[in-house]
């Protein structure tokens, strides 16, 4: 899976599926880099072909509307579209 990696504080599995052009994408990316965790993330928007269908089937796992940002919590738990309470409570 082509994710990029971003250092921080490790709070367990992050991972971030958004999209290059999505603000709300960017808040989200911004919000995890303030609290300073460890998070991996993929703009799906900018893969093709086979790479972006299965990215895409596993977004619709957590979240089948397919909107983005999708935030993925260990594998258990996601957090739909930008909620900076929710994303605190989740990571504190």
């Amino acid at each position: 899976m082509p994710m990029e990696h971003v250092e921080g504080q490790n709070k367990g599995k992050v991972v971030l599926f958004a999209l290059s052009t999505c603000g709300w994408c960017k808040k989200t990316r911004m919000l995890l880099e303030d609290l300073d965790v460890a998070y991996d993330y993929v703009y799906v928007d900018l893969l093709k072909g086979e790479e972006r269908q299965e990215i895409i089937e596993q977004v619709k796992k957590w979240n089948p509307q397919l909107s983005f940002p999708t935030l993925v919590l260990n594998d258990e738990d996601s957090i739909v579209g930008f909620n900076e309470d929710k994303v605190r409570e989740s990571l504190a």
